[in-house]
């Protein structure tokens, strides 16, 4: 969650009410408008208080047009009845809500068989708040194994933790390695590469790696990274040295996408050597934020002494989390869609939204104006950048001038550079989802065929500031 400081010199500043907002006497009970950053001393009626929120929600942006966001931002009206009967219960009060905590055991047991567990009825999982919660469990556990392995040694000034990633990972693999104090080893892009390098990876390996990650469907462009190629290199690396390196699955997007699409690519429990895998049931689970879920392929991969036991129905239940209180309604959620779509109807809503991807690539890439990075060949999602002008000069227009323009249009289109050692490039990202229909496909088409006159005549970029042009949103 971003940092949030307090409001700077508005001391004393009140919302504004609209008299309208009130009772059949509009002024009745309405002494003051409610101060904005801090709690007022009397309280307003229900109506008013719903009122004052959700017109300041307005000024929000619409999150079926957020083609930022990997998140589900529409379910069926079933599900939605579903969150709503169950938004008041605790997802740890097993004892008290018995039936949600056996929906949440299913869910496991379905992902364990789906994602190929050796043995799926002894393989353990959790839910999570997401996937950032899943990948801290996933690197704690690792960790520790680790540790384990290297009692001898640690601690000691010689036996410092690293995790080898690409330098494309989500962010919270970052913060794993800064709150649990472990080194970061990161392959840099190069090239047309933009995700980790099997070699590469298995190079900066040493006895104090306490695994690899692995990204199913990079954020920066979609892309799945070789798990099969980095797990062969590391069978390698074992042959050579006797390091016995694991792998973890950032399959966050991927590991919803690849088994019902993808099915011949192997990338999951079928290879010995991936101890955990993670996804967001709220991204392609097809759930609303926030519910992840993480997964070992066995109790082996999952030291005991990190799990707790908490009373349930007068006996015990294991649980692994970063966090303690938090709604079952998404996990409830979860299981409806499970249950709902089975596996071809998962496999229809994927290949839809990958259909989608691919025509709105074909139809960008037809402007003219634009060279295609990826075109939802493996996560539904492509990215592009700018063409040279003709004659290769700059061209009067790049990625953040369409970002800022097509934002005009209610359509949130991110731009960004990627990191190093591939800094010279900026890329526009679209995230199809389910929701996104070939509908909604066209009218972003047709705003930006409106809008590429306009920039096509311009001198140059009309954005002097890229950090503040647009955000990246993973």
């Amino acid at each position: 969650m971003p940092l949030h400081y307090g409001p700077k010199k508005e001391k004393g500043r009140r919302l504004p009410v609209n008299p309208m907002h009130g009772v059949a006497n509009p002024t009745a009970g309405m002494i003051e408008a409610p101060p904005k950053d801090r709690l007022g001393q009397n309280p307003i009626a229900p109506d008013t208080a719903y009122r004052l929120v959700h017109d300041e929600l307005m000024l929000d942006g619409n999150a079926r047009l957020n083609l930022a966001t990997f998140v589900t931002t529409w379910m069926e009206p079933e599900a939605t009845v579903l969150l709503g009967e169950c938004r008041d219960k605790n997802m740890i009060d097993k004892d008290e809500y018995p039936r949600t905590a056996e929906l949440e055991r299913r869910c496991v047991s379905m992902l364990a068989d789906l994602w190929h567990a050796p043995d799926p009825s002894t393989a353990v999982g959790c839910s999570t708040t997401g996937s950032s919660e899943a990948c801290m469990l996933a690197g704690m556990a690792l960790k520790r194994r680790w540790m384990r392995r290297n009692q001898d040694r640690y601690p000691s000034a010689g036996a410092r933790p690293n995790l080898v990633m690409g330098i494309n990972v989500q962010v919270c693999w970052e913060k794993f390695c800064n709150f649990w104090e472990v080194e970061p080893r990161q392959v840099p892009m190069e090239g047309d590469r933009f995700h980790l390098d099997p070699e590469a990876a298995a190079e900066l390996c040493d006895e104090n790696t306490i695994g690899v990650i692995t990204v199913l469907g990079s954020t920066f462009d979609g892309s799945y990274e070789p798990v099969a190629e980095v797990c062969a290199a590391l069978d390698t690396l074992q042959e050579r040295t006797g390091l016995d390196i694991p792998v973890h699955v950032d399959g966050a997007s991927g590991a919803m996408v690849a088994p019902f699409i993808d099915q011949d690519l192997v990338w999951d429990f079928r290879l010995p050597r991936v101890s955990s895998i993670n996804t967001s049931g709220h991204k392609y689970g097809l759930v609303y934020p926030g519910v992840g879920w993480a997964l070992w392929r066995s109790p082996a991969e999952l030291p005991e002494e990190l799990v707790f036991r908490v009373n349930y129905l007068g006996g015990e239940m294991p649980t692994f989390a970063v966090n303690f209180s938090r709604p079952g309604a998404q996990v409830v959620a979860q299981y409806y869609s499970f249950l709902r779509l089975g596996r071809e109807g998962y496999r229809e809503v994927q290949q839809a939204t990958r259909d989608v991807a691919r025509e709105l690539a074909e139809r960008i890439e037809a402007f003219g104006d634009f060279r295609m990075l990826t075109r939802g060949e493996e996560l539904p999602v492509l990215a592009f950048t700018t063409e040279p002008a003709s004659g290769g000069g700059t061209p009067p227009f790049d990625v953040f001038d369409v970002s800022r323009r097509l934002r005009e249009h209610g359509w949130l289109v991110p731009a960004y550079t990627f990191p190093a050692h591939r800094e010279d490039l900026a890329v526009l990202r679209i995230v199809c989802r389910n929701g996104f229909s070939s509908d909604l496909g066209d009218l972003l088409l047709d705003d930006l065929a409106r809008l590429l006159p306009q920039l096509r005549a311009q001198p140059r970029s009309a954005v002097l500031d890229r950090d503040s042009a647009t955000g990246f949103h993973h």
